[in-house]
């Protein structure tokens, strides 16, 4: 009947978003350590942070485990170099979007990894596992006192106070172990748990095809099974029943200090096996991350599985799925790049961002949220969140220097780049802006690199016309109300209505019309400079 409720959770649950909590420190920790460097391109912190990485993390993960959580993190940030390897994987995630039993069955294992023990596990090959320390030989000193004294006590009734002595010497080592070793004491466990899940896994043939060798790395886990079981014993211990059964092998454990013995000695054999763990470990997340995908697709409205072309780049109604009811735009990327006009809260740096999330999860997941896409084979950089550095004493313009400093390396590289920049240079002023903005933006169009860039300067329009695409968003002003449609429009923005917004807020009418007085002025003067 239990089983029943279950799978009655994850059928009703499917394509639903996830109701827990997220513990990215914890989530991180796989993708912090694991070795990407044959990957086209890691996300930087800094685009992940423009992206709102964590907030479409959280939308995207429908996984069961916390290890198809881990992997799905690193999976979400690595664009990978063959992109083959993600398509083959399409049959699958079809099939266990059609065939419930098969997915629910893979998710009642998976839920054996719910728990945030799970996260321990890539500790036991991604990190130096610890080593006894010089004096480990007083722990088999101890122990053996604790044996032979308990054994002569039956013949010598004085040795028991011997024993009793060392019991509560071994006390002391016994809970420094605990302290010092804590997460061994929960990634072994769950190492068991994960090689049962993966054993099973296996005989599903639709799953093996995955990794069809994983079997072997599972069987070179099982060798050691027997010198973990201690340690699971522990972990699964639940009911009172069982509780009291804890409390007498505690009290064993203590008296012959097994928990030391057996951990360092399973910790040297665990080094000898990072290979095999890992494997295991990504199969399983892999498995996880193909029913997540699955569960992702199905609880959306809209969604294509990209087009991957070496040039063309073109999104047929695009939207950002963190945003509710989100308007939907088109866009034909050309030979040229990209560049937006239009006031603030438009839509203008939504907009780039959905181009960079789709870009992101088209090329990681296989997954756009749009009725169709065409991406190239590209790396993805911004610079549309920047602050000032305090820490450092860095103002909000020398950091911003520093990014687009990175991008123009990156641009010279002979690899195609997605660069995505929001009000350039805004830091500093107009003159020195708009000419820095041109040199700059000019330069990232280089090696067939595509920007997606928002500017404020319509000057840039103009003296970029033929390395950029214009379009703009625009807003209707309708008696004391300001109405945004989040429509993208071809060509730049014409209409300016930055001081009518401020009539319609009941700004001061003197200050409204010397504000109009200059507008006009400023204009004057930068028809008369571009005729002259």
């Amino acid at each position: 009947m239990r089983k029943q409720k279950r799978v009655l959770q994850l059928e009703k649950s499917f394509g639903q978003l996830k109701k827990e909590s997220f513990n990215f420190s914890f989530i991180k920790k796989y993708f912090n350590k694991k070795d990407n460097s044959g990957a086209l391109q890691v996300l930087s912190d800094r685009t992940c942070s423009d992206l709102d990485f964590e907030e479409l993390f959280m939308f995207l993960d429908r996984t069961t485990s916390k290890v198809g959580q881990q992997c799905l993190y690193n999976q979400l940030r690595v664009i990978p170099s063959d992109f083959n390897s993600l398509k083959a994987k399409e049959q699958l995630i079809c099939e266990l979007s059609e065939n419930t039993p098969l997915r629910v069955n893979a998710q009642l294992l998976l839920q054996k990894l719910q728990k945030e023990d799970a996260y321990y596990i890539r500790s036991l090959f991604q990190d130096k596992h610890k080593e006894a320390p010089k004096w480990f030989f007083v722990i088999r000193l101890l122990s053996f006192t604790s044996i032979l004294s308990l054994v002569l006590s039956f013949i010598t009734p004085a040795m028991l106070f011997v024993f009793m002595g060392t019991f509560i010497v071994n006390i002391g080592f016994h809970y420094w172990n605990k302290r010092h070793l804590f997460e061994y004491l929960h990634s072994v466990p769950e190492l068991l748990k994960l090689n049962g899940v993966a054993q099973k896994l296996i005989r599903i043939k639709e799953l093996n095809a995955i990794n069809p060798q994983v079997g072997n790395s599972v069987e070179i886990i099982k060798k050691i099974r027997n010198r973990m079981s201690l340690f699971r014993l522990e972990a699964n211990m639940q009911n009172e029943v069982e509780v009291m059964f804890w409390g007498i092998l505690e009290l064993f454990k203590i008296a012959f200090l097994l928990e030391p013995l057996l951990l360092f000695n399973v910790l040297r054999r665990l080094n000898t096996k990072r290979e095999a763990i890992e494997e295991v470990f990504h199969f399983v997340g892999e498995v996880d991350i193909a029913i997540s995908t699955a569960s992702l697709r199905s609880g959306l409205n809209q969604f294509c599985i990209p087009t991957i072309h070496n040039k063309e780049m073109n999104a047929k109604e695009v939207y950002h799925p963190l945003i509710v009811d989100c308007i939907t735009n088109s866009i034909e990327v050309t030979d040229k790049s990209i560049l937006l006009t239009g006031s603030n809260m438009s839509g203008k740096t939504s907009f780039i961002r959905t181009i960079g999330i789709n870009v992101i999860t088209g090329l990681t997941l296989n997954t756009c949220f749009a009725q169709s896409m065409k991406i190239p084979h590209l790396r993805v950089f911004s610079a549309i969140r920047i602050s000032d550095d305090l820490m450092n004493d860095r103002s909000y313009y020398f950091q911003e220097v520093l990014t687009i400093k990175e991008m123009i390396t990156e641009s010279k590289k002979d690899v195609a780049n997605l660069f995505l920049l929001d009000e350039i240079f805004k830091g500093t002023n107009t003159v020195e802006r708009i000419a820095a903005g041109k040199a700059v933006l000019s330069a990232l169009t280089a090696n067939k690199n595509k920007v997606f860039v928002s500017t404020h300067d319509i000057e840039l329009t103009d003296m970029l016309a033929d390395e950029y695409d214009l379009y703009h968003f625009s807003e209707m002003i309708k008696e004391n109300n300001v109405d945004f449609d989040y429509k993208l429009k071809e060509g730049k923005l014409k209409n300016r209505n930055a001081i009518r917004i401020l009539q319609i807020n009941n700004y001061p009418e003197k200050l409204i019309d010397e504000a109009i007085n200059i507008s006009k002025e400023l204009d004057v003067a930068a028809n008369n400079k571009y005729l002259n």
